[in-house]
């Protein structure tokens, strides 16, 4: 018969694991069917929800429960790494190259616009031409 208090450890326990696996679900893109998960908490969020090894062990039942072959990384900061280590099926895999690419992309875009832009509005320091013939440069 358990005791009163492995009972109350296995109710938080069980809320533990339901905190952090609405979390690493709130995470998933739904365009990659549940692969591709993760999940980064930083120090404050993990001392907010309890004990660090206590929050990797909810975060490995979580991640069964979702499906995902979990891993999970502590840090030397304290950030606690969860991802799904699962390998996905090549759609997926090719999805998400694309939408890499695409990023990586608009970032090279977004970075050569503001070159120009800094280019064209930078005061002009190249030599003019005195505008009075008597005067040299």
């Amino acid at each position: 018969m358990p005791s009163r208090k492995d009972e109350l450890a296995e109710r938080r326990f069980a809320k533990l694991v339901d905190q952090v696996k609405a979390m690493m679900s709130a995470r998933l893109k739904p365009e990659y069917h549940g692969f591709y998960g993760q999940l980064v908490l930083t120090r404050d969020a993990v001392t907010e929800l309890g004990d660090a090894a206590e929050v990797r062990r909810a975060a490995r039942t979580a991640g069964r429960r979702l499906g995902w072959q979990v891993r999970t990384h502590l840090a030397d900061d304290e950030t606690l790494v969860i991802i799904d280590d699962r390998d996905p099926p090549q759609e997926i895999r090719d999805l998400a190259a694309r939408r890499a690419a695409e990023a990586v992309s608009a970032v090279i875009t977004r970075a050569q616009a503001e070159a120009r832009m800094r280019r064209t509005s930078a005061p002009d320091t190249s030599p003019t031409c005195p505008t009075d013939p008597g005067k040299s440069l």
